[in-house]
């Protein structure tokens, strides 16, 4: 098994056990993340937001595989976290594609890409399966997601 392959096999046996520590320590300190909820987040933004995740997590379990070696700084795999969302107290069952880069031994770029609108749908339910499509609904969640983690990041260096 190949390093890349070795590192993401820890990051995400990491945050199957919700363990936002050991998820960052993969990853190298300029990280650059992206998602289609929280958008495009760098260094401690990254680090906080897992950590918000994981300590948030209510009846949260995680699987992922298929992870491919596209080369020696490229890789991809298959994820799928399931959870109750906070807001509404409704089960999620997110897939996800994740895309990382690597170098020096750790995780330079990493991105999420999953459909917000099945999301939302699984999220709030009717509200989000008839506005989930729409731009402006899909902005208030990221919107929220972005003022959470903010919000977080603040406590956390109080």
């Amino acid at each position: 098994m190949d390093t890349n392959t070795q590192l993401i096999e820890k990051f995400y046996t990491a945050f199957q056990q919700l363990d936002a520590a050991a998820m960052n320590s993969c990853y190298s300190e300029d990280i650059v993340f992206f998602d289609p909820v929280f958008g495009l987040l760098k260094g401690g933004e990254v680090r906080s937001m897992w950590e918000m995740l994981c300590k948030n997590a209510r009846q949260f379990s995680l699987t992922y595989g298929n992870i491919v070696a596209l080369d020696d700084e490229y890789s991809t795999c298959d994820w799928t976290a399931t959870y109750i969302f906070s807001a509404t107290g409704k089960q999620v069952v997110n897939k996800v594609k994740a895309n990382m880069r690597f170098a020096g031994g750790k995780i330079i770029e990493h991105s999420d890409g999953f459909s917000v609108h099945k999301w939302s749908k699984q999220a709030f339910g009717l509200t989000g399966t008839l506005f989930g499509w729409n731009s402006f609904f899909q902005n208030k969640i990221k919107n929220t997601a972005r003022k959470n983690l903010m919000k977080f990041m603040e406590a956390k260096n109080k």
